[in-house]
């Protein structure tokens, strides 16, 4: 499954949004209204949980500055990650798009696309606001 956010324009530079997004703690900053559960496991992992879903750990998995991070599962039960991307506008300011892939059965896929992509867009219009 590939699922992708449309591209946002947020108002810092790249190297300021791509340190934001590589504190794994800022996330909670991005979470939907729906999250019942943000904890942090450890520096560069935390688990969260939205209404009616299984709570989700993910972890800090690459990094490429200034344009790319990268969140994995910490399960093996939903492999899957979560990519942003990261691009200079000009000094002040960047343009991000989140980036879900995942490898699920058929009905699995079915179930989650929706939650899924409500989730990717809700994170992406919250990155505007940071």
């Amino acid at each position: 499954m590939y699922i992708e956010s449309e591209k946002k324009t947020i108002g810092k530079s790249q190297k300021e949004t791509f340190e934001f997004l590589k504190h794994v703690e800022n996330f909670k900053q991005l979470m939907p209204e729906s999250i019942e559960k943000f904890e942090m496991l450890a520096e560069d992992s935390f688990l969260f949980q939205l209404k009616g879903m299984p709570a989700i750990k993910l972890k800090l998995d690459k990094t490429e500055p200034h344009h790319l991070v990268v969140l994995a599962a910490a399960s093996d039960k939903l492999p899957f990650t979560l990519k942003g991307e990261i691009s200079a506008i000009d000094e002040n300011s960047s343009e991000v798009q989140l980036i879900f892939e995942g490898e699920f059965n058929s009905m699995m896929a079915m179930m989650i696309k929706k939650p899924i992509q409500k989730f990717i867009t809700t994170l992406s219009e919250n990155l505007t606001s940071i």
